[in-house]
């Protein structure tokens, strides 16, 4: 409840704050979805004392189906808000030869463990569109991300959790070159670094113009970041083949 708050008190703020643009505003809506899989996720809870330990490596981790909704407003011709909702959940298990400290609980060498890797987010952006031409778009805006994270390790009757909800601010961008009347190369997504950890979120799709209306993407994801402090450390990487659709009204 309180990131819905959050999120819709952002959005107000950021109406508030564009300027008064004599065009007529547009309404659309872009699904996503495809194949998610693993490239590493490495994990050490809490960061000044836990066990380093993967769970990509040293466990299994499972390859699912996922998806994306992201919602869009465009009040002129150059601005845009939006808002995305991006689950995503990552199920490994296996056994780890080697006692595992995790949140205060030790798992014993070569037990079997389940893990939950879940990392939601929630994010509200708002871009402004520097160039807009016929073949080229370039814009750059910000994002206010709050993710909701939790990871779990589960073993016989042994069980520990790490709980994150957190707000990130991210740079935006996009970057859309059509050579084509309906064919085109789209680059855009989230990303910052700092000495407090780093996110990256981007995507890479060639584009298939439908309509005015409805435009078809394919391509590829990736999805990595992580941070480095007393509490936690954990870095993850997953790639994402990817497919969607962005409807306009």
């Amino acid at each position: 409840m309180l990131r819905k708050i959050s999120l819709l008190s952002a959005f107000a703020v950021i109406i508030l704050i564009i300027p008064s643009v004599p065009v007529k505003s547009q309404f659309g809506i872009d699904i996503e979805s495809g194949y998610v899989t693993t490239g590493y996720n490495d994990i050490r809870i809490p960061g000044d004392g836990g066990t380093f330990f993967s769970l990509s490596e040293e466990l299994k981790a499972h390859s699912k189906v996922f998806y994306r909704i992201r919602l869009n407003y465009k009040p002129g011709d150059r601005h845009t808000i939006s808002l995305l909702y991006a689950p995503l959940t990552i199920m490994s298990d296996g056994s780890i030869g080697r006692d595992i400290l995790y949140e205060g609980v030790v798992f014993p060498a070569n037990g079997n463990i389940e893990a939950s890797y879940k990392f939601n987010s929630y994010r509200i952006t708002y871009r402004y569109n520097i160039v807009q031409k016929p073949k080229l778009d370039f814009g750059l805006g910000f994002t206010a991300k709050i993710r909701d994270a939790k990871i779990d390790l589960t073993s016989g009757e042994l069980y520990s959790e790490k709980v994150n909800v957190g707000f990130v601010p991210i740079i935006n961008f996009r970057l859309h070159y059509k050579p084509y009347e309906k064919l085109g190369l789209l680059l855009e997504g989230d990303a910052l670094a700092a000495p407090q950890g780093r996110a990256e979120d981007v995507l890479l799709a060639g584009t298939y113009k439908v309509s005015d209306h409805l435009i078809f993407r394919a391509g590829y994801r990736i999805l990595e970041g992580g941070a480095d402090n007393d509490e936690v450390y954990t870095f993850s990487l997953f790639h994402y083949g990817s497919a969607g659709l962005t409807v306009s009204f």
